[in-house]
């Protein structure tokens, strides 16, 4: 009766324990560094994995800087829901494709001039701001990279246009080098 049950609990721990090792890292979370550190924008995302060759997400970005300068600098917030196809014989990752669509806000600054024609030549500067909302819809491409333990490295770059022209921008950029983590 004892080798049944030592049996039986041997087969019960083997099984489990090699599901536990089959079960696939289905989630990962990750944080754009290239634009935490260029732009002083806070952005993470949220991906799912569907299967071996594609995946949904999610990326939330907001302004940690409302004095920022260079490019797509009156963007103060993001949402952007992705869908991701891959192109490589490994499980989700290697070369993709990226549809995705961006609700973003931001103000966008009017700068006036007025110019005095007679010495000593003062101009006088004036600056409205308005805010606006607007959704984008875009295409993405880039690498990604999972190691053993989970760890995911990311290199992607893409373009979206504005469809409700609510602000002076009519492209949006999407891009950057992310690092993360897989997990169940």
């Amino acid at each position: 009766m004892k080798k049944i049950t030592l049996s039986a609990l041997l087969f019960i721990v083997s099984i489990s324990l090699f599901a536990q090792e089959n079960e696939l890292k289905q989630n990962e979370l990750k944080i754009n560094m290239s634009n935490l550190i260029g732009f002083k924008w806070f952005d993470v995302s949220y991906e799912r994995l569907l299967n071996e060759e594609a995946s949904i997400g999610v990326g939330t970005l907001f302004s940690l800087d409302n004095e920022s300068e260079g490019l797509d600098e009156y963007r103060t917030f993001s949402i952007t829901p992705y869908y991701r196809q891959f192109f490589s014989s490994k499980y989700a990752q290697g070369f993709f494709v990226e549809a995705f669509t961006m609700l973003h806000s931001g103000k966008d600054y009017t700068y006036n001039y007025v110019y005095e024609d007679f010495p000593p030549y003062s101009t006088i500067e004036y600056t409205t701001e308005d805010k606006y909302t607007d959704l984008a819809v875009g295409i993405s491409v880039g690498g990604k990279w999972v190691t053993k333990r989970g760890f995911v490295a990311e290199v992607y770059a893409g373009i979206g246009r504005d469809l409700l022209n609510q602000s002076d921008i009519e492209v949006v950029g999407r891009g950057g080098v992310s690092i993360g983590y897989r997990f169940q």
